[in-house]
């Protein structure tokens, strides 16, 4: 054979094996593909053309302490219509009439909603834009409409729900209800109650298979869920919308009056701590007031005079003087290492009672006292304060307190004249919230409890999750007789004629407390000072019922600085109004106990809805806030007369929803 045919013949061989040996590797790697790997291929054709989505669950409500709602969950809806899934015939025979449905529903020309429905159709649309924002009501409504009413696969509608979180009294309180954010890495931003209790309030997320389909969109497979969502608890806070509303009116008016930077108010109930109402408003770039931080928790400031009750408590309690313990005030000037301590008096009060240097608030008087007895020993007095709880954060649920500041000698800070200043309220820090409890603790005969925000966490109104219980963090901060004491000085505070709250007076309801004045920037020019005004203390008088912080930063000075004008009249308003308006005495003290007669007839209701889920609920009674998103959930349309809570309903309660979905509520 001639070398050439050889050499051609090899190289055939050649070609042919490889071909061969290409075969075999693709015989193997089908092999492997179908059989060993399969699987995995297989998920991931079918994760990048379908996925699991999530569903955000409905997250729980937060109640005032009636059961008006502060925050609640609005479920909103957004409609897509796939034109491809809808049959040529049903499509031209319904698309005028579905138009004029949508026309009557969203608005706009039924021409102009059945040129965008058939050009989506000509475009082969699958995930149309319909409506968004939809409430339940008229998501049931669209649900009925021609063409969409055959479904998703028939019909081609599509729906998605989100929720959308609402505050139903406005921005009162919102700071302090808050709000909880999650980002994208599944991290928490917590404010207020909503953060607080997220645990309780988030609920548990469910999800649902959706499929991928033109222009990366993703449309549900079906109605059905994979995995329900479970709603989420609701929490009974302690909030009442009567004193709320009191609070965060007579704040805004003197804010506005003294055109003061910001300021709060925080208004407890003495024996439970259990906070009533709390406003905390500073002014924007536009010089209007919202709710923006929460002063009282989190901002700590130098107490001024209302700090000298916690300097007298101690005084008294370690027995180094009684309330008529004589103090000379001399000219109202005392100096130490350069630097003075005066009197608001230019002229001084002389000799004077502790009782009245409290009275009148005598800076000199005070310190005078401090420093004769705790002068040569200032960890003794010190040490008393840290026996009070004034140096420990309340722990409250709520994050952000800020950690108080009580200087101790051990302290590398500690100089010549931190006890001198401190007693009367200087190179001390506490936030209005740390102060008010301890004016809570001696309206509470010394009993020092933590400031409470919330009492309940419920599957429903009637269903107990959790109680949150009164909290004692000091059973007594001083004797019963200390107490007796300050708390007569500080009804002289208001009473005596020569008290820096007389103005706050009245004959109709007693009141007890101290003014507070303090510079924040004492080390600047006089003309640049600032001013902190302050009221604290409790009402009435005898048995006390309330206790209340006023603290307002910044007035300008050339109208007002002085507590007793600025920050006393918040107090003397909320005080009286509440007196006036919420009855102090003769009230329901245990509103826990729910009436026999009432939780029947819920448990009843509950019983009918769960099997026909279309009952007509019983409404009477309930605050309008409240009753017409549980009508409208159920796909009826509130007519409301009046306002207040519900004394009526057309509706007959028990019943079956019919035809008629129309339902008046008669309110007053």
């Amino acid at each position: 054979m001639p070398v050439t045919e050889k050499n051609i013949l090899n190289r055939l061989y050649f070609v042919a094996g490889g071909m061969f040996l290409f075969a075999i590797a693709v015989v193997v790697q089908l092999i492997n593909v179908q059989f060993v790997e399969g699987d995995k291929y297989k998920a991931m054709a079918l994760e990048s053309t379908v996925r699991k989505a999530v569903i955000e669950p409905s997250r729980g409500n937060v109640y005032a302490d009636d059961g008006s709602l502060l925050a609640t969950s609005v479920s909103k809806y957004d409609i897509y219509f796939d034109t491809k899934t809808v049959n040529k015939t049903v499509f031209t025979d319904n698309v005028k009439a579905l138009s004029d449905s949508l026309s009557k529903l969203l608005g706009k020309s039924s021409l102009y909603h059945e040129k965008r429905l058939t050009d989506a159709r000509t475009n082969k649309a699958q995930f149309l834009p319909i409506a968004k924002n939809l409430s339940y009501s008229e998501y049931i409504r669209i649900k009925q409409f021609p063409i969409f009413k055959r479904g998703a696969y028939k019909g081609g509608f599509i729906d998605k729900v989100k929720t959308v979180r609402e505050h139903p009294i406005g921005n009162i309180a919102r700071r302090t209800v808050g709000y909880e954010l999650k980002d994208e890495k599944g991290h928490y931003t917590k404010v207020g109650l909503e953060g607080a209790f997220g645990k309780y309030l988030r609920g548990k997320e469910g999800s649902r298979i959706e499929q991928k389909i033109a222009k990366g969109q993703w449309k549900p497979v079906s109605n059905d869920n994979d995995l329900e969502p479970q709603d989420g608890f609701d929490i009974i806070s302690t909030v009442n919308v009567n004193i709320q509303d009191i609070a965060h009116h007579a704040l805004l008016e003197q804010l506005e009056k003294y055109k003061a930077d910001h300021g709060c108010v925080v208004v407890m109930e003495v024996a439970t701590g259990e906070i009533k109402a709390i406003s905390n408003l500073g002014r924007n770039s536009k010089g209007k007031y919202s709710e923006r931080l929460n002063y009282a928790v989190g901002e700590r400031h130098e107490p001024g005079s209302t700090f000298k009750l916690m300097s007298m408590v101690a005084a008294l309690e370690d027995r180094v003087i009684d309330s008529d313990h004589l103090v000379n005030t001399g000219n109202g000037r005392l100096t130490f290492y350069g630097e003075t301590v005066e009197d608001s008096n230019r002229r001084g009060y002389g000799t004077i009672t502790a009782s009245k240097a409290f009275e009148v608030s005598s800076n000199v008087g005070i310190v005078k006292i401090i420093d004769d007895f705790y002068g040569k020993n200032p960890r003794k007095f010190v040490d008393r304060l840290y026996n009070m709880n004034l140096h420990e954060t309340l722990d409250l649920p709520i994050l952000g307190e800020g950690r108080p500041i009580v200087p101790h000698p051990n302290d590398k800070t500690w100089s010549g004249i931190s006890l001198q200043w401190m007693a009367y309220g200087y190179g001390v820090e506490l936030t209005p919230l740390q102060i008010l409890a301890f004016y809570n603790a001696i309206a509470n005969n010394g009993e020092l409890v933590r400031p409470r925000f919330v009492k309940a966490v419920r599957e429903n109104w009637y269903t107990s999750e959790q109680k949150f219980e009164k909290e004692v963090i000091n059973p007594s901060i001083c004797s019963e007789e200390t107490v007796a004491k300050v708390k007569k000085m500080m009804l002289n505070v208001v009473e005596k004629k020569h008290g820096t709250g007389n103005g706050l007076y009245s004959p109709d309801f007693s009141m007890a407390g101290k003014t507070g004045t303090c510079q924040k920037n004492y080390g600047g020019k006089r003309s640049e000072v600032k001013y902190i005004s302050s009221f604290a203390g409790f009402f009435p008088v005898k048995e006390p019922k309330y206790s209340c912080i006023v603290v307002i930063h910044e007035p300008v000075q050339e109208i007002g600085y002085y507590g007793a004008d600025v920050s006393g009249p918040v107090f003397k308003k909320i005080a009286h109004k509440i007196y006036r308006d919420t009855p102090i005495f003769d009230q329901v003290e245990n509103i826990e106990k729910v009436n026999d007669v009432v939780e029947q007839s819920y448990k009843s209701y509950q019983d009918k809805s769960i099997k026909y889920k279309t009952i007509v609920p019983n409404v009477v009674g309930m605050p309008a806030m409240d009753a017409i998103p549980l009508l409208e959930n159920l796909g009826l349309r509130v007519e409301i007369n009046g306002s207040g809570k519900v004394r009526k309903q057309s509706l007959e309660a028990g019943k079956k929803i019919g035809t008629e979905k129309r339902i008046v509520l008669e309110l007053s």
